[in-house]
């Protein structure tokens, strides 16, 4: 669809991004991380929808109650009383706090002097309460892209819901450990003005969120965006996983709603979830500002100058910033990309005080990890145990003090995948003698005439395995091209 088509149909599209963040969560002490382990106990429970502060109850709020169902919630030692709504809520997680204040001065917002922590109302059984606590952080500000100025209206804290576990017709389970993880809620103006333009905007507002301390992985970061066209009505779509998805589930949005309005039928503003084939299926009716009332167990919150002064001074560098330092250092492409996208770089810069070879760090602490964790079938486990930080560490340590060579440390982690004990790995590598190329040349000539005809590539596997360790590839080829064109 071009440009044009999209001002003539009065196009209008704005996003809500959510993101986790990497803290403890908002109204509770408890740790903010979801448990692969069985669950230690179930609670049963009945919703019901009640009326807002206005006397009138929501109809996304009717709806889900019309249902009926019955929720079961699983728990563990790691879920307190908060979380099973049988507790007031703690103060508001500071370090959550601060986060949402950083990321109102990078996207130029205004952060609001006094915030009321409210309750949205929501009834489809992810929260214990029947309500999901939100708190306006900050207004009123943009975000620069190739089509020009994108408003960002709100900047909001909020809690995560419980995670779906199971769902039928009469009743879902649900698991209290994502219930709480602190949730930055981002919503732009409608100043969308495309379907390429909403995925350009999705990209660059990640970007600046995975600026900040935040989680990472699928189902850490959710985005939502809002379509409508003239004679339409605003669609909220739910379920976008990848950018890559909304410029077709745009375009089809648009299609669909002018279809409508051509055959003479109303649009109805509705909330629908997006299809992995690109098309939406309607989720329930689009919830109003009935469902929002303050929450009484939280006194006022004052955002005093001192605490948007420490956000300003601590503003973390954005990706663009990051990878022209990382440049600089002499990183090459491949691995700038291979570190930033495992989360390592502050390990990284502590192993490139220790050993001034940025390209050689990255492999050791991420490459060749990733690799031999790869070939030996290791769990998640046993790779962060064999491969933790503080034994790249102690590899990296010991290339620096001489006691071992460049060409030993992939043979080193070769043998750490292997479960043998840093130290006696290092020991080992570090009591070997170099070996002189002279060597590795003499080896070559008696292996031609062990094995005539083979090609390059068949001695060179053949020499790695006898040499492992003491030389690398790019020698042991230069070595062979001598003899075998």
């Amino acid at each position: 669809m071009q440009s044009d088509d999209y001002k003539k149909l009065g196009f209008r599209a704005g996003l809500e991004i959510h993101q986790q963040l990497d803290t403890r969560k908002l109204f509770c002490n408890c740790p903010g991380i979801l448990r692969t382990d069985e669950p230690e106990f179930v609670i049963h429970r009945k919703l019901h929808a009640v009326a807002g502060e206005s006397g009138v109850i929501d109809e996304a709020a009717k709806y889900e109650a019309a249902i009926g169902r019955d929720f079961f919630y699983q728990g563990y030692s790691t879920t307190c009383l908060v979380e099973l709504d049988e507790e007031p809520p703690h103060e508001l997680n500071p370090d959550a706090l601060k986060i949402a204040l950083q990321l109102s001065e990078l996207f130029n917002c205004q952060a609001l002097p006094i915030v009321q922590v409210m309750r949205k109302t929501v009834i489809d059984g992810s929260n214990t309460s029947g309500f999901q606590r939100t708190v306006l952080i900050a207004i009123n500000g943009f975000l620069e892209t190739s089509k020009g100025k994108v408003g960002i209206q709100s900047i909001c804290l909020e809690e995560d819901a419980a995670r779906i576990v199971e769902k039928t017709e009469k009743s879902s389970i649900y698991r209290l450990d994502r219930l709480g993880i602190p949730l930055i809620e981002i919503a732009t103006d409608p100043d969308l003005k495309d379907a390429e333009h909403v995925k350009e905007t999705a990209l660059k507002l990640g970007e600046i969120l995975r600026s900040c301390k935040v989680k990472r992985g699928i189902g850490t970061i959710r985005q939502d965006v809002n379509v409508s066209i003239k004679g339409g009505a605003r669609i909220e779509i739910k379920g976008f996983q990848e950018p890559s998805m909304m410029i077709k589930i745009v375009d089809n949005e648009i299609l669909r709603q002018k279809e409508l309005v051509e055959q003479g039928k109303k649009v109805n503003s509705e909330v629908r979830n997006a299809l992995p084939d690109g098309r939406t299926e309607f989720m329930r009716p689009m919830p109003g500002a009935d469902r929002m009332y303050p929450e009484t167990d939280i006194p006022l919150l004052k955002i005093s100058r001192d605490m948007l002064n420490e956000a300003k001074k601590n503003l973390p560098k954005l990706k663009s910033e990051i990878e022209s330092e990382l440049k600089d250092k002499g990183l090459e492409p491949e691995m700038m990309k291979l570190l930033l996208s495992e989360g390592l770089l502050e390990e990284f810069k502590a192993l490139i005080n220790l050993h001034n070879h940025p390209n050689l760090v990255v492999k050791t602490l991420v490459l060749w990890p990733k690799e031999i964790a790869a070939r030996n079938n290791l769990s998640i486990k046993q790779k962060q145990e064999r491969f933790s930080v503080d034994v790249i560490e102690s590899v990296i340590h010991q290339l620096q003090k001489g006691k071992i060579k460049e060409l030993d440390v992939k043979g080193i982690l070769e043998k750490l995948g292997q479960g043998i004990h840093i130290e006696d790995v290092l020991n080992s590598f570090s009591k070997k003698e170099s070996v002189d190329v002279s060597v590795l040349e003499e080896r070559i000539l008696n292996l031609i005439k062990e094995k005539p005809g083979l090609n390059a590539n068949a001695y060179m596997g053949i020499l790695i395995k006898e040499f492992a360790g003491k030389f690398d590839g790019k020698t042991v080829m230069e070595c062979i091209r001598k003899f075998v064109k």
